[in-house]
């Protein structure tokens, strides 16, 4: 599996108002999907990497967003957030294989609390949009 990106604009000042930028609706609901999209592969590359850590010479996989995210967030005019997937540099076992079932598993539980975090805080902003077109809060 080679290194997978996916790319969105990010603007300026999303999470951080003190910074200067203006935060409008879209704008947090933009940064939310991003790290949703950003966990869901996360999910999934966990899921690839269990699914083989019995596979000789497999090489697990990846994936990073954070920083990426943080810095299009702290650029002056907003900048491009990516998830890049790729190789673990985990060294291989005697099989060629460098699956680590421990830390892959605690991957996937933490994964699953953020990815949970991250959509609960898109409903509540669904839930806002929804209140102020005179619908309920709720």
């Amino acid at each position: 599996m080679g290194a997978h990106r996916l790319t969105r604009d990010v603007p300026h000042g999303v999470l951080f108002p003190f910074l200067g930028g203006t935060v409008g609706m879209d704008q947090i609901l933009g940064v939310l999907q991003f790290a949703v999209d950003g966990l869901s592969q996360r999910q999934q590359v966990t899921a690839d990497n269990l699914a083989n850590v019995d596979t000789p010479g497999y090489t697990a996989q990846e994936v990073g967003f954070e920083s990426s995210l943080q810095q299009a967030m702290a650029s002056p005019d907003g900048g491009q957030a990516t998830v890049t997937v790729s190789a673990d540099p985990t060294a291989p076992g005697t099989n060629g294989n460098n699956v680590d079932t421990g830390s892959q598993l605690v991957s996937a539980e933490q994964t699953t609390l953020q990815y949970q975090t991250m959509v609960e805080m898109l409903n509540a902003q669904y839930r806002l949009i929804q209140g102020a077109a005179g619908g309920s809060f709720q």
